[in-house]
């Protein structure tokens, strides 16, 4: 059985473009295998509204250039980290597509167990955010439509359960790293105290997609900027404003303060 939760079935007419080049890849707000929101979430925008990052950002590194040998050596050193199984037991958790999983996972440097039972405004607030947030990566990955690294070198994953919803979906940018980043900064904007080991934690959600195989380091690099991006543009909607009301001060009821 597989362990990703609120999987969606890869939509036909995408996975038939998997041979395009750059630029003609259908577009679809569940574009690649992985749902671009959560059941029961209501975002903020709708993709179509959120930035372009195909306006935004560089086209992945080209074969032959500096910045893809980089690309090639953190591979080989993301293989390296496996030996860690501390490192290899992060990497997987963190490869499991569900906003609870991401939940408990970013619960621990913030400070307090969010849940829908037990905070449900902070729990709402960040649901919502994400999903619209994670709404980005849909275009570029069908622009750039980029191959993955364990289909380049034609090897395995860490994280072999997760293998065949990756393969031919584009590796540019990387949806996990958008959605560990994006949970770094909008649970410090609810507590502030705790952004620090947010951030940090942020980082290595990333540096996860990296040592498991499913992406280039530079996917993961572009992905906090592209998180960034659609977190600014967030920041424009009342609702959203709203709703980090309500869970500021669900969370300064908890505090006592």
């Amino acid at each position: 059985m597989k362990r990703i939760l609120f999987l969606t079935v890869i939509i036909a007419a995408f996975t038939a473009c998997s041979t395009k080049t750059a630029g003609q890849q259908e577009l679809s707000p569940a574009a690649g295998a992985f749902a671009v929101s959560s059941p029961g979430a209501k975002t903020y925008f709708s993709m179509d509204e959120m930035p372009d990052l195909v306006k935004c950002l560089p086209a992945p590194p080209q074969e032959g250039t500096p910045a893809f040998d980089y690309d090639v050596s953190r591979y080989e050193w993301g293989k390296a980290q496996r030996a860690d199984s501390l490192l290899a037991a992060m990497a997987d958790r963190d490869a499991i597509w569900s906003l609870d999983t991401l939940l408990a996972i970013f619960s621990e440097p913030f400070g307090y167990k969010i849940s829908k039972e037990s905070t449900p405004k902070i729990y709402e607030f960040f649901c919502n955010s994400v999903s619209t947030i994670e709404q980005i990566r849909v275009r570029p990955k069908a622009y750039f439509h980029r191959q993955r690294p364990f289909e380049r070198f034609g090897e395995h994953i860490l994280t072999t359960w997760e293998e065949d919803d990756l393969r031919g979906e584009g590796s540019y940018p990387s949806g996990h790293t958008i959605r560990g980043w994006s949970a770094a900064l909008l649970l410090a904007e609810i507590n502030p105290a705790a952004a620090e080991k947010l951030y940090a934690r942020g980082w290595k959600y990333g540096e996860s997609r990296v040592i498991v195989g499913a992406h280039w380091q530079s996917d993961v690099d572009v992905s906090r900027n592209a998180a960034a991006i659609a977190f600014a543009k967030i920041q424009t909607s009342k609702d959203f404003q709203k709703q980090m009301c309500k869970a500021r001060k669900e969370f300064n009821k908890i505090c006592g303060r």
